[in-house]
């Protein structure tokens, strides 16, 4: 039981966070990249069920590449170029979303 609530609790992990993670664990930067890759993989997923929805999806993929590998490049890609838009204590999450909503443009 204690192992649900602590899912339910979890929280996002900040930029600030992923550094240190990166910086101090023997196999931090691992962790972090597999941290990315569930990340965009649930921005996917909650894309495609916002399209099945009827609603307009925040990015869309239409056949263009997407690979787990793309994650760790699509986030530091992001942060590069906007690094003035983002604060050390922002979720990840937020700086991967608008690096697919900025890769990925709905055409339609």
């Amino acid at each position: 039981m204690l192992l649900g609530l602590g899912a339910v609790c979890a929280s996002a992990m900040s930029i600030r966070e992923m550094r240190t993670l990166e910086a101090n664990e023997k196999d931090g930067k691992l962790y972090a990249n597999y941290y990315l890759v569930g990340v965009m993989e649930g921005l996917r997923e909650a894309s495609d069920a916002a399209q099945r929805a009827g609603q307009k999806p925040p990015f869309c993929v239409e056949g263009r590449k997407l690979e787990p590998t793309m994650a760790r490049s699509l986030y530091q890609t992001e942060l590069s170029r906007n690094a003035d838009s983002y604060e050390a204590d922002m979720p990840v999450q937020l700086v991967l979303s608008s690096a697919l909503r900025n890769s990925y443009r709905c055409t339609h």
